[in-house]
């Protein structure tokens, strides 16, 4: 049996910075507060989760799902919060195939720091969507990383892909609303 592995040396950094997560600065609550979905690269709000562009993607399209909760731990996320972040992957995944085609993905969760979480304190699943081929000599040799769209245009893809329903917030609709999601 073979075994693949995708490597991303250019994460090492990022992923050894254990001084950016802290729960008093938490990315995951801060995002949805801004009321600028479009800012926060919030392509998709449900009632109890938000679906986010990762700004440190592997590929394009990397998404991620997480409760508007400050949760850490899976075991502490509530059932129905659970099933609605499992409704929002299948739909995500959905959304990506549509506009992307990709070949397969790469689903999951770092739960604390050893296990690769580079925010520790509020829990999130990662949508990654793969093709044959996606990586390339570039990260390993010249530190670069080649992504063939932008995460503006990212988000303007999926977003559309969402629709309407997708619940987005501009900054002018959060003025006009109390709870900020």
């Amino acid at each position: 049996m073979s075994e693949n592995r995708i490597w991303a040396p250019w994460r090492l950094k990022y992923v050894k910075d254990a001084s950016k997560d802290n729960e008093d600065e938490c990315i995951f609550c801060a995002k949805p507060a801004l009321g600028d979905d479009e800012t926060a690269l919030i392509v998709h709000r449900g009632d109890n989760c938000f679906v986010i562009l990762n700004l440190f993607p592997y590929t394009n399209g990397h998404l991620m799902i997480t409760p508007f909760e400050h949760i850490g731990r899976i075991q502490d996320i509530p059932s129905g919060t659970t099933g609605e972040m499992f409704e929002l992957a299948k739909q995500a995944m959905t959304r990506l195939e549509d506009v992307y085609r990709p070949h397969g993905f790469n689903v999951g969760f770092n739960q604390g720091r050893a296990a690769g979480a580079g925010v520790e304190h509020h829990i999130h699943m990662h949508i990654v969507p793969r093709w044959g081929g996606d990586t390339n000599f570039m990260p390993v040799i010249a530190d670069h990383r080649v992504m063939p769209q932008s995460l503006e245009d990212s988000y303007r893809v999926l977003s559309d892909a969402f629709g309407p329903e997708a619940g987005r917030m501009s900054a002018e609709e959060s003025q006009t609303t109390s709870e900020g999601r």
